[in-house]
């Protein structure tokens, strides 16, 4: 049998092999669960990353090109991703200056993520565009338009194209860099 320790009847011996067993199961159970895991804290990165991205809201059509582009532009002035979201449909495009071009509803998601920021952390959050002038072709919205903003030395202006389809955005071309912005 073993040494007995104080008294118990139980060994040294059997102590450590309880011990060892217990540890053993302690392990197992703690491994077991590992997968949910490294799952679990994979989604929060990725929510905690792309909060924005992360699920699409159901797209909201609008009854005419004018308020398809009203929809946008308090979408915008209201920093709400999930308002200007609802309005591109899946092969949306959107054309910035200097050829930089947006294709499709996840690239257009990941854009505007970053738009719907504070304008200290390199978002948009505060500015207020206003319509100055508009012309329409068609199912096409020219805009001129103005951003103000509190932190603005001076009015920025600037024009997009909207191309609307069935009561979405289908695609845009802006002349807006918010590198051309003046802050105070």
């Amino acid at each position: 049998m073993g040494i007995i320790a104080g008294g118990s009847g139980e060994s040294t011996h059997d102590k450590n092999q309880k011990n060892t067993h217990e540890q053993r199961f302690e392990l197992y159970r703690y491994a077991g669960c590992m997968p949910l895991r490294f799952v679990l804290i994979a989604i929060s990165l990725v929510a905690i990353a792309f909060p924005q991205t992360a699920s699409l809201p159901p797209l909201k059509r609008q009854p005419t090109p004018e308020a398809v582009v009203k929809e946008h532009l308090a979408a915008i002035n209201a920093c709400d991703w999930t308002r200007l979201m609802a309005q591109f449909p899946p092969d949306v495009e959107i054309f910035s200056p200097d050829g930089e071009l947006a294709q499709g509803r996840d690239a257009v998601a990941k854009m505007f993520a970053g738009v719907v920021k504070p304008f200290a952390q390199g978002g948009l959050c505060g500015l207020t565009f206003t319509v100055v002038h508009t012309q329409t072709v068609g199912q096409t919205l020219n805009v001129k338009w103005r951003a103000d903003a509190p932190f603005l030395a001076k009015p920025y202006e600037g024009a997009d194209a909207y191309e609307t389809r069935n009561g979405l955005m289908q695609a845009q071309v802006t002349t807006f860099r918010r590198s051309d912005l003046d802050a105070k």
